[in-house]
């Protein structure tokens, strides 16, 4: 059943998801230039060891567009021109982690200017949240509520931080515990 569910909601999630990443590569435009150089190209995304108990992930596999924004392939592609391999065995420390702002161990195979592009794009990009509020709010409540987002999201790294530290010193393998 839970499987029947997550294939009827991945493809939407998807398209969401990808609408997303343009509305953020659409805002700098030099993210746009370097990869609009690699039109045509595709990605995959491999979640490697996803626990086989929990849904399969939905494709992870986008071509570039001409204009430098990215498109998801739901279906299969021949071989990818980058392939990125990530350790998904413990897909809840993989986000937690994400969410901190560390990147995650990956394998990358392919086409080697294609993954410096991806790579400075995802090292110099980020979406511009007060920008967005601001068309919507106007420009001082879109500061108090990107500063309110702010202190916000760094309470919740710390918490998530926290957690994987926790979890990983409880942990068989993991750091010892302080005895009696």
């Amino acid at each position: 059943m839970l499987h029947a569910l997550a294939s009827l909601v991945a493809p939407a999630m998807m398209e969401r998801l990808t609408l997303a990443i343009n509305h953020v590569l659409a805002a700098e435009p030099a993210a746009t230039q370097r990869l609009a150089a690699h039109r045509g190209r595709t990605v995959h995304v491999d979640l490697e060891r996803w626990p086989s108990l929990l849904p399969p992930p939905p494709r992870l596999a986008f071509a570039v567009t001409p204009a430098g924004l990215v498109e998801w392939q739901a279906e299969g592609l021949a071989e990818p021109d980058l392939h990125v391999r990530v350790d998904a065995s413990n897909p809840a420390l993989l986000g937690a982690r994400v969410l901190l702002g560390d990147t995650p161990g990956v394998e990358i195979a392919g086409d080697a200017a294609l993954a410096a592009d991806v790579h400075w794009v995802i090292d110099n990009v980020r979406w511009d949240a007060e920008a967005d509020l601001e068309r919507v709010f106007g420009a001082r409540v879109a500061h108090d509520l990107a500063r309110a987002g702010s202190a916000l999201a760094r309470a919740l790294r710390t918490a998530v931080r926290t957690g994987v530290d926790l979890a990983t010193r409880l942990k068989p393998g993991g750091a010892e515990r302080g005895g009696p």
